[in-house]
């Protein structure tokens, strides 16, 4: 994913990570991790393995050595396994050595951000489980950790899911209040097509619909690129990819679940938005021990 990339290379990360350490170690006078200042000189050295305590998908690891390199950039490592991988209870993923002093500074941050990312790894890739054999793509969504964005919808990615848009600035979404504060689907995408025109800006909309007559009401636009499908049942799905009939994109979204999703992607409709797999995911539990 190059987006990944790019983002570890910029200003941002760097900001996010900086902004990490600072919350843990604290600023100004009598900061730092005392506990471990207590009871370690940066002289003495020490091995400790970042492990799973259960079956997932790993995610994070790429932001590992920035970690480590922000901490002290005398740590090394050895990674075992890499990012999207199926990973076990009891695997070492990977192995740090450094000043005791250092590793346990990175331990809680390192853990911080693997665990969050693995946990919406491996929840994305059990809800895709359940579509495979399907043509419908499952889509992330705008319901992510303030911040964490690119991070949470990369963890997406490694999960076996597709990145919805990445903000507001990215792709037009007609929602249910534009739609009522224009007076309309029509109104609304009228006014959208002239200030793309105006703007000579290039961007898809997509227009959601509540029910059948908004179905057949969004048919009518032409400028619309694909229609949501806002809590509509399985059936109503149905009926809906029907009136279509392949002439626009369809996304099913709201009250699908794991239990429920496949019923939603064999009615036709090409996405499938959770918000779930962001704002719902465990934690997946790992842990960085001392190795003797």
């Amino acid at each position: 994913m190059k987006q990944i990339i790019e983002y570890l290379q910029g200003e941002e990360w760097n900001n996010h990570l900086n902004s990490a350490i600072q919350e843990d170690f604290g600023s100004g006078i009598g900061s730092g991790d005392h506990s471990s200042l207590a009871c370690f000189d940066m002289n003495e050295l020490g091995i400790a393995n970042l492990k799973a305590k259960e079956n997932g998908i790993i995610a994070g690891l790429n932001l590992v050595p920035y970690i480590f390199r922000a901490i002290d950039p005398n740590i090394s490592w050895k990674h075992y396994a890499v990012d999207g991988d199926s990973i076990s209870n009891g695997q070492v993923l990977l192995t740090a050595t450094g000043p005791v002093l250092s590793l346990l500074g990175s331990e809680r941050i390192m853990l911080n951000y693997t665990q969050k990312l693995s946990g919406v790894a491996t929840l994305t890739k059990k809800i895709t489980e359940q579509i495979e054999g399907t043509s419908c793509k499952l889509l992330d969504t705008r319901k992510t950790t303030p911040g964490w964005r690119v991070l949470e919808k990369y963890a997406v990615h490694l999960g076996g899911g597709f990145n919805h848009r990445m903000g507001l600035h990215d792709y037009i979404m007609l929602k249910d209040n534009h739609i009522d504060y224009c007076g309309g689907i029509k109104e609304a995408v009228g006014r959208t097509s002239k200030y793309l025109k105006n703007k000579k800006l290039l961007r898809e909309i997509e227009v959601e619909v509540r029910n059948i007559n908004e179905v057949k009401e969004a048919m009518n636009e032409k400028n619309i690129n694909r229609i949501m499908l806002d809590n509509f049942s399985p059936k109503m799905c149905f009926e809906a990819v029907e009136i279509i009939n392949g002439a626009k994109e369809i996304e099913a979204s709201g009250g699908i679940t794991e239990d429920n999703i496949r019923e939603y992607a064999l009615s036709g409709v090409d996405f499938i938005s959770v918000g779930a797999l962001t704002h719902s995911s465990k934690n997946l539990d790992l842990n960085f021990k001392a190795d003797f």
